[in-house]
């Protein structure tokens, strides 16, 4: 297995490491370099709303429009604090799941979306989204794929990298 695209590249990069799909749901652990501790992920939802909070903490990438909230200014109070980098690329790179291990770099947040690449480890392939669905989807191919219930996705897939 080639390595050649495993890279963290920017401040805001993610190791995702899924453990188990369970009818749909992922679970796993999500790391990036200023947490020793990961994310614990129960679902997608949990893991957008999760790298949301994380990318409004370091405020990187900068989103390009407000979000709409009920919860008022609570939610951006942690954003000020300025982050140290706990953990270095190579021990981010070195973690990895059950079932499968993800890099996510969010290069912009705009249109209230996300736009990036993402890169299967285990296969070493790369593939850029234009938004959080085509993200979902491209994780969720690549497990359905591990799972051995290869779907048709319409949009982007792992093929197309």
């Amino acid at each position: 297995m080639g390595k050649s695209q495993w890279y963290i590249g920017s401040p805001n990069g993610v190791v995702l490491c899924v453990d188990c799909l369970e009818e749909g749901r992922i679970r796993g652990r999500a790391y990036h370099s200023y947490s020793a501790e990961p994310l614990q992920v129960d679902g997608f939802d949990q893991l957008l709303f999760g790298l949301e909070d994380f990318y409004d903490a370091i405020n990187f990438p900068h989103p390009s429009t407000n979000g709409r909230t009920f919860q008022g200014e609570v939610r951006r109070t942690n954003q000020r604090e300025k982050k140290e980098k706990v953990m270095s690329d190579e021990e981010l790179l070195s973690k990895h799941g059950d079932l499968g291990t993800f890099i996510v770099r969010v290069q912009h947040r705009q249109n209230s979306s996300w736009q990036g690449k993402i890169t299967w480890m285990d296969h070493d392939k790369t593939v850029n989204f234009r938004s959080v669905w085509e993200m979902i989807q491209l994780l969720a191919s690549a497990l359905d794929t591990i799972e051995g219930q290869d779907k048709e996705i319409t949009a982007q897939t792992w093929e197309d990298a």
